[in-house]
């Protein structure tokens, strides 16, 4: 069973996000997303200061299996990137809620942030998948 925190939010994507409190919203890939790519070898994260629109391709990461794409739970501005994942993708295997996140985003519209999948509405998205 996956791991599913409370204190985040989830897309249909199998992204997450946690309000960091600051304007900021840290993102990355579930537990479960994780588990499903296997081992992960390469991490493509985006340009700080891009701007990105919701739900747009903005990352890649690949796995012994497949590549996929991560994309972006609200519009904003991308404001910072994980760099350790690029010698060190493992990261997300082995802890996907803290040292493997991917970025942070300052949200273009930070009220969005509320009409992301709560920890039980994700819960039951992935019972029903």
């Amino acid at each position: 069973m996956s791991q599913v925190p409370s204190n985040l939010r989830y897309t249909k994507d199998h992204e997450w996000a946690r309000d960091n409190g600051d304007g900021t919203l840290t993102v990355g890939i579930t537990d479960h997303a994780q588990e499903a790519l296997g081992d992960l070898v390469f991490v493509e994260v985006p340009e700080t200061g891009r701007m990105v629109a919701a739900g747009e391709a903005c990352a890649v990461v690949e796995s012994v299996k497949a590549a996929s794409d991560i994309y972006s739970p609200l519009a904003g501005t991308v404001a910072a990137v994980n760099t350790t994942l690029a010698d060190a993708p493992e990261k997300i295997n082995e802890d996907p809620y803290d040292q493997g996140w991917i970025f942070t985003l300052t949200p273009a519209d930070p009220a969005g942030y509320a009409g992301l999948m709560d920890a039980d509405a994700y819960a039951r998205f992935l019972e029903d998948a």
